[in-house]
C-alpha cells in the first residue's frame, strides 16, 4: 500500500539524509550535499518542503519551497540545469507510477498550486499525468534548453575532427606557441579558486549570484572526486577558469570565464579543449552536458539540444487560482488560433 505522504523540513532528518546521500543519488542535483546548500543560499526565507511518499522498498521525494502558504515550488534555480523526482530503492515502472500518484494527491492536502522546472521531458510528461489524474489542472511549457554531447563510443580525436573548422583552427593557432599554460585540478585549492573568482571578476559575466554557495559546491565535488577546476596562465596570470564536475560516465559544465584584456590569445578556447579532452581522455565520459541557456558558442562544442520544461498545476477549486487558470485558459486559446 503506497503511504499518504510526509512532509520533511530539513536534509538531517534520517530517512531523508539516506535518500539525498551521494551514495543513493548517482546525480549531482538529487543529493543534499547540492540542495540543501541551494535551499540556504538562495531560498533562505522558504520554507523546505520535502515531500515523502512510499511503496514497499522504494521512495519518491519532492524537493520543494513553499513560496507563499499553499504555493509550492521546486527546490532550483539558475545552477540547476534540472530538477526532478528523487527516487530511491530503483521502483519499477507500476511502483513509479503508483509513488507519482500519491504524491499527486499528498501535494492536494497542503497546497493549492505547484510549480516545477527545468523539467526533462519525461519527468515533465509523468508528472503531468499523475498530477492531472489527481484532479490538478496542468501547463506544460517548454522555459530553456539543454546542450549536450553524445561520445556513442568516439573518442577525444574523432570527436576533435568533427568540430567547425573554424574553432579547430583557433585551437591549432592558438596553441602553437605554448603562451596558455593550462591546469586542470580534480581536488579543491583555496589558491586556484581564488584564481576562479578573479578571472569571473574580470569578465563579461554578470557578478555571481550566490558565490558561497558555489565555492562550497567546489569544495564538496572536490572531496568527492568529481570536481574538474580548468584554469588558464599567461606569464603567470590566470585568465581563464572553467569549473566541471565529472562523475558516473558525465561531464557537467557548470562555469566558464575568462579576463577580456586576453581575448586575442583565445585562453579560454584552449581551456575548453583541455577539459573535453581530459573528461573524454581520462574520465571517460559518454555525455557532456553543458547546462541551460541558448548561448550561440555552445553549439561550436555540443551536438544534442533537449528541451526543459516548466510544469504548474493548480487546485481547480480553489479560489485564489480562479484567476491564474482563467489566464492559461485564455493562453491556451489563443495558441490554438495561432496554429490554425
Amino acid at each position: 500500500m503506497t503511504s499518504k505522504g510526509e512532509y520533511h523540513d530539513n536534509f538531517a532528518e534520517a530517512s531523508a539524509a539516506r535518500a539525498f546521500a551521494r551514495a543513493s543519488q548517482a546525480r549531482l542535483f538529487d543529493r543534499a550535499e547540492y540542495l540543501a546548500p541551494l535551499h540556504a543560499a538562495a531560498f533562505a526565507d522558504k520554507a523546505l518542503k520535502l515531500l515523502r511518499v512510499a511503496e514497499w522498498e522504494t521512495e519518491l521525494w519532492l524537493p520543494l519551497v513553499e513560496e507563499s502558504p499553499g504555493d509550492l515550488k521546486a527546490l532550483s534555480n539558475w545552477y540547476s540545469f534540472r530538477w526532478s523526482p528523487v527516487f530511491t530503492g530503483a521502483p519499477g515502472a507500476i511502483e513509479r507510477d503508483l509513488l507519482m500518484r500519491a504524491a499527486a494527491r499528498a501535494l492536494g492536502k497542503q497546497a493549492r498550486a505547484v510549480t516545477l522546472s527545468p523539467l526533462a521531458e519525461g519527468d515533465a510528461q509523468d508528472l503531468r499525468v499523475a498530477l492531472a489524474a489527481e484532479g490538478w489542472h496542468v501547463t506544460v511549457e517548454q522555459c530553456d534548453e539543454n546542450h549536450i554531447l553524445r561520445l556513442k563510443g568516439r573518442g577525444f580525436e574523432e570527436y576533435w575532427a568533427a568540430r567547425p573548422g573554424r574553432l579547430r583552427s583557433t585551437v591549432k593557432r592558438k596553441g602553437k606557441s605554448g603562451a596558455v599554460k593550462i591546469r586542470i585540478l580534480d581536488h579543491y585549492d583555496e589558491a586556484a579558486w581564488n584564481d576562479y573568482q578573479t578571472v569571473y571578476a574580470r569578465s563579461w559575466k554578470p557578478e555571481e549570484g550566490s558565490p558561497d554557495f558555489l565555492k562550497g559546491l567546489a569544495q564538496s565535488e572536490g572531496a568527492g572526486g568529481s570536481l574538474r577546476l580548468g584554469l588558464a596562465y599567461i606569464d603567470g596570470q590566470c585568465v581563464a577558469a572553467q569549473f566541471w564536475t565529472s562523475e558516473h560516465g558525465e561531464a557537467l559544465i557548470h562555469k566558464l570565464a575568462y579576463d577580456e584584456r586576453y581575448a586575442k590569445a583565445s585562453a579560454g578556447t584552449l581551456l575548453t579543449h583541455a577539459l573535453f579532452r581530459h573528461v573524454i581522455e581520462q574520465d571517460g565520459v559518454d555525455l557532456v552536458d553543458y547546462g541551460t541557456g541558448s548561448d550561440a558558442y555552445k553549439r561550436d562544442w555540443m551536438e544534442e539540444i533537449r528541451p526543459r520544461f516548466r510544469l504548474i498545476a493548480r487546485r481547480p477549486g480553489h479560489p485564489a487560482n480562479w484567476a491564474g487558470l482563467a489566464r492559461a485558459k485564455l493562453a491556451q486559446l489563443v495558441r490554438r488560433r495561432s496554429s490554425v
